[in-house]
């Protein structure tokens, strides 16, 4: 295993110490997935604006889609640079953004498939409010467009479009709360830690 290991090329050890870190962040997701409704998951977006959806709600960048990329796409890439002659050691970054791409779009319809199992049954948006959720795509400020939320309420996971009378736009893995049901968009707003309210 040693030798193995120290006879890897440069581009070897990229690809191998990117796996190692990217799939040990992969487990550590779907572990916290076993505790929480979706695994809270974020969207691309930071202070920026990128939010991209496919046509059911779920963002296709997403902190889980891109661990997938790197994933399986450094041990492809690995894995090609063992087979692949010297002069077509190239052809393993191709393999890798191959297989990192259908690993994120495997990903991404997860998740599309997991929405579409809601429950059809009738929302009583009403007695959502007062309830606590997660911002999973980021909520602009001041009803300047629409966010969505995630959460576990009548029996089923729930993930609805929201907006916020906040003045501050609310980054996706905020904790809120509904304070009102607009047609099945919730108004919500952000749930202040104790320690920020003394």
């Amino acid at each position: 295993m040693t030798e193995w290991f120290n006879n890897l090329s440069v581009m070897e050890h990229i690809f191998f110490w990117l796996g190692i870190a990217a799939t040990l962040f992969l487990i550590v997701q779907i572990i916290l997935m076993c505790f929480t409704s979706f695994g809270g998951d974020v969207d691309i977006d930071g202070d920026g604006d990128i939010d991209v959806d496919t046509d059911s709600g779920v963002s296709i960048f997403t902190v889980k889609s891109i661990t997938a990329f790197f994933a399986v796409g450094s041990w492809a890439g690995l894995l090609t640079c063992a087979v692949a002659p010297a002069n077509l050691q190239w052809l393993a970054v191709i393999i890798a953004i191959i297989a990192g791409g259908a690993a994120m779009a495997v990903v991404v319809l997860i998740f599309r498939a997991m929405a579409k199992m809601q429950c059809n049954g009738a929302l009583e948006t009403d007695k959502l409010v007062g309830k606590q959720a997660t911002v999973y795509i980021s909520v602009p400020s001041a009803r300047s467009g629409r966010g969505k939320i995630t959460l576990n309420a009548q029996g089923k996971f729930l993930e609805l479009d929201a907006v916020t009378d906040s003045e501050e736009k609310l980054l996706t893995d905020e904790i809120v709360e509904i304070i009102a049901a607009e047609n099945e968009c919730m108004v919500v707003k952000r749930v202040v830690p104790q320690a920020e309210k003394h």
